[in-house]
């Protein structure tokens, strides 16, 4: 009978009139839309790395210096000269693909963001470019190519991109280091403020809990009714920090496109990186939920 009266009612605490509530969801507010900003940031820094594993491993750039001569037509001459003698030689070369020189057009673009608009690059002692593909599975001696390309074309050097890329890596590793530290610093204060939370309502309804004991109530069954409010709680809380981190990730986002020319801005989250910011509430009502009702059994256990 004790049973079958405890089981017909579906909330016998009064947690909903806890004025702890407003307090947690706040708290997972704050939580997920920081975690939501960092874990943002950490899946567009990889999808960057990876589209600049992708383009930088198949490709080097060779840069012709430019003959500086009193007669400027015979030192773009010369430099061009050299520049042609430096494709034929790269187009044979074992492992390469293509080698494309820039043209005035591209050498512009890549300069006018630092010199402004109205350049001429024939008036300038601009370096010329040649853009080789490389074959990704086919191993290439840059050592023995850059000096074997030196002596074809001696003002030709090679820049494989391998030293800054490692460097940039090494950045990105900061930066989810970075982002990881944070997201372990948000999930421990949040956990702390629902523990504190449950402490607090537990203490407030101690009368009403003894007598569900009296009733025949087990702590796992009090337990379970913090567990479902507690995950009410911090999904609710979830999605407002989600509607907050969505808006700041966007405008991030497009002060990242804004650096034209930079690589940042090829930044970007796909629709998986996306499906998973969007889990966080999801995954902070399931903290919720097994920080409450461990709470729960855990002082029910110690008091009770």
């Amino acid at each position: 009978m004790t049973k079958n009266i405890i089981s017909s009612r579906k909330q016998e605490v009064p947690l909903q009139d806890d004025t702890s509530n407003i307090f947690l969801q706040v708290m997972v507010c704050i939580a997920v839309f920081l975690s939501g900003v960092a874990l943002a940031g950490v899946l567009a820094v990889n999808a960057m790395l990876n589209s600049w594993n992708e383009s930088i491993l198949g490709a080097l750039t060779v840069q012709i210096m430019p003959v500086v001569e009193s007669n400027k037509d015979a030192g773009l001459a010369e430099t061009l000269r050299q520049q042609s003698k430096a494709v034929e030689f790269l187009k044979q070369w074992p492992g390469v693909i293509s080698a494309d020189p820039l043209s005035d057009k591209d050498l512009k673009h890549l300069i006018q963001p630092w010199l402004g608009d109205g350049i001429e690059v024939s008036d300038l002692p601009v370096p010329r470019l040649i853009d080789v593909k490389i074959k990704k599975d086919v191993p290439i001696d840059f050592a023995n190519l850059s000096v074997s390309l030196a002596k074809v074309a001696p003002l030709a050097s090679i820049d494989n991109h391998k030293i800054w890329l490692d460097k940039l890596v090494k950045f990105a590793d900061s930066l989810r280091l970075l982002a990881f530290v944070v997201l372990v610093l948000v999930i421990v204060v949040t956990s702390g403020a629902i523990f504190y939370c449950t402490q607090t309502s537990l203490g407030l309804h101690r009368y009403v809990i003894e007598i569900l004991h009296l009733m025949g109530a087990k702590d796992t069954y009090v337990a379970q009714q913090y567990a479902r409010k507690a995950s009410f709680l911090g999904f609710m809380g979830g999605v407002y920090g989600l509607v907050l981190a969505v808006p700041t990730i966007f405008i991030v986002s497009g002060f990242a496109k804004q650096i034209e020319g930079g690589i940042i801005s090829e930044t970007s989250l796909s629709l998986t990186d996306w499906g998973i910011v969007g889990s966080l509430p999801f995954f902070s009502a399931i903290m919720a939920m097994l920080t409450a009702y461990y709470t729960v059994k855990h002082t029910l256990i110690r008091y009770m």
